[in-house]
């Protein structure tokens, strides 16, 4: 009975949930973006096929321009930048979710653990967070990505262990929010352990801080993805757009006019990042409604 109950307040919670998201308009239509966005990626084996990165059987010659075979015409290998595009945001989409994925479990972790102890381990731990805050995150990502091996997972371990900070002071001063309410000093009374007052009480309390803060941080992870593949740093076995960047900019496509060849990926970019911060921004007003973010 009791689990029927929980599992009744929890459908009802999401639905309600879901009611007030849908009154943001722009959060619906991030949304619908990313789902559709999502749906190609998860598709393209079918809709462009395993060979689309293939340079010696590429279908064109280099860098034409858009045409009815080609609607967004070739690289300078003659590899179509459609097809190109769309496999690419499988690499550009999965890195942005597993390094904010990353970003955000550290800062959590790191987070809870300060607000909870306090004293002189939250001090420390602290003065440790403001080091990486006041560092560039993405000078650090360079610096990470430079030193370890060229990889997708070198990639995302840089950017997440480069951008959690402001997830740990967010999160630590939640934490202190939620320590300080009554029902967490009768579970204490009643025999709670530190393991049990933070995974029991302060975890579920934070989460939603913790959701918003993940989608808000992915536009952030793609953004810096882009950048490092543009700057040489990424994965050169795999097509991402950061990475298609980086190759457009190798062949003189600044140069020489190809406008097709830069366009699409920093189009892509862009409106993934844009997708991402409308749908935070929705959730962090749905679930703190005195920030006043209106749809």
């Amino acid at each position: 009975m009791t689990n029927a109950l929980v599992r009744a307040r929890r459908r009802e919670s999401a639905a309600r949930f879901w009611r007030r998201y849908r009154t943001h308009r722009a959060g619906v239509a991030g949304l619908a973006g990313l789902a559709l966005i999502a749906l190609i990626a998860l598709t393209a084996p079918l809709l462009v096929g395993d060979d689309v990165q293939s340079v010696t059987n590429a279908p064109g010659t280099a860098l034409e321009p858009p045409s009815g075979r080609f609607p967004l015409g070739t690289d300078q290998f003659g590899r179509s930048l459609l097809g190109l595009l769309i496999w690419g945001a499988r690499i550009s989409l999965t890195v942005g979710l597993l390094a904010a994925g990353l970003s955000v479990a550290i800062g959590t972790l790191v987070g809870i653990a300060a607000g909870h102890y306090g004293g002189w381990f939250s001090t420390v731990v602290m003065r440790i967070t403001d080091w990486f805050l006041v560092m560039p995150s993405l000078v650090l990502a360079i610096v990470l990505a430079t030193v370890m091996s060229r990889s997708m997972w070198t990639v995302i371990l840089a950017i997440g262990v480069a951008s959690w900070p402001t997830t740990a002071r967010l999160v630590r001063a939640q934490t202190i929010a939620v320590e300080s309410r009554p029902y967490i000093e009768r579970a204490r009374a009643l025999g709670g352990g530190h393991r049990h007052v933070m995974a029991g009480h302060v975890l579920p309390n934070v989460m939603p801080l913790v959701l918003a803060q993940t989608t808000l941080g992915i536009s952030t992870a793609i953004l810096t993805e882009a950048t490092l593949a543009f700057l040489g740093l990424g994965d050169p076995t795999v097509v991402s757009w950061g990475g298609m960047l980086q190759d457009a900019r190798e062949a003189g496509a600044v140069s020489s006019g190809h406008w097709w060849y830069l366009a699409p990926p920093g189009i892509a970019i862009a409106l993934v990042a844009l997708a991402f911060t409308l749908c935070g921004r929705a959730i962090e007003s749905v679930l703190n409604p005195k920030l006043g973010v209106s749809g």
